[in-house]
């Protein structure tokens, strides 16, 4: 596994920090945020009906506007190490 540290929420408290890393390895983007309350869950369950509920392998992270470039960032290093 080949992770790359990209970001962290600028506006952190150093103790509830959205963070993003790129796994240039299995070219995925990785992405620590905060888990939605239910609400926010229901309503991304419904506003998608075919892919029913969220499976306990998967989660909806909540990450703030602020991390779009960081985002970027770990999208083009991906596209950088892009080999397959």
């Amino acid at each position: 596994m080949a992770v790359e540290f990209v970001g962290i929420d600028p506006d952190t408290d150093r103790d509830h920090c959205p963070t993003v890393w790129a796994d240039t390895e299995a070219q995925e983007v990785l992405v620590q945020g905060w888990l939605p309350d239910a609400g926010t869950q229901a309503a991304c369950e419904a506003s998608s009906p075919a892919n029913g509920p969220v499976p306990d392998t998967e989660a909806i992270v909540r990450i703030p506007a602020r991390m779009i470039p960081a985002i970027r960032e770990a999208c083009d290093a991906l596209e950088r190490t892009h080999v397959r």
